[in-house]
């Protein structure tokens, strides 16, 4: 006789991925597996004080600030930590910085090492075998991809982050912002400009050519 799933306990939850996860949170939390106010506290954490916004921070005043900006460059985990970014994947970190001649960008050969304190949760894309590998043999072709060309005179430098050691980029100012205060470059920065796959928007909203 053909096995009947229909009760199974997975046939019991909804299509829809968020539904399920509510469905799951509901369950765990009727077995006292799960206390509601700590997942409400790690959602906190991620929606509001880890993610990009804060490297954006970082890059804005790095922009804004010379002498912030070198300091950065010279032991970033000491000025992020200054700022409160800091903790399990944020440590030991290493800005590097994009310029006329250099174009930097980030990868995880190994697995998916990343500045959670300063990134949030790496995307999909990153921890993938087929960026891991490109990233590293074909920058420029995994760049194009993701709608970067650049002279053919700019060399591109990849950085292999790890256990030991997190990267985080720090893209060029884009033309045209001189007179924006900090606030107004932090939303110029975006996630991707600081993993090195796409530049700083421009103030009219285009990415940076």
């Amino acid at each position: 006789m053909p096995h009947d799933h229909s009760d199974h306990p997975h046939s019991l939850l909804p299509p829809d991925p968020a539904l399920r996860i509510k469905a799951l949170e509901t369950l765990l939390t009727r077995k006292g597996l799960v206390d509601p106010a700590a997942l409400d506290a790690i959602i906190d954490t991620y929606e509001t004080k880890i993610g990009p916004q804060n490297g954006a921070h970082v890059v804005a005043r790095a922009w804004s600030d010379p002498a912030f900006k070198a300091a950065l460059l010279e032991d970033a985990t000491a000025v992020v930590r200054a700022l409160g970014y800091y903790g399990r994947q944020g440590e030991h970190m290493v800005v590097v910085e994009n310029t006329e001649d250099v174009h930097n960008m980030v990868v995880c050969t190994l697995c998916s090492c990343y500045p959670w304190p300063l990134l949030g949760i790496p995307p999909g894309w990153y921890k993938s075998d087929a960026y891991r590998a490109r990233a590293v043999r074909a920058p420029r072709a995994v760049l194009a991809e993701f709608g970067v060309t650049l002279p053919r005179e700019t060399a591109v430098r990849v950085w292999d982050s790890t256990a030991e050691v997190r990267y985080l980029v720090l893209p060029q100012r884009p033309d045209g912002t001189e007179g924006l205060d900090e606030t107004a470059l932090k939303g110029l920065v975006t996630r991707d400009s600081m993993i090195g796959t796409a530049l700083a928007r421009r103030p009219d909203g285009a990415a940076a050519p």
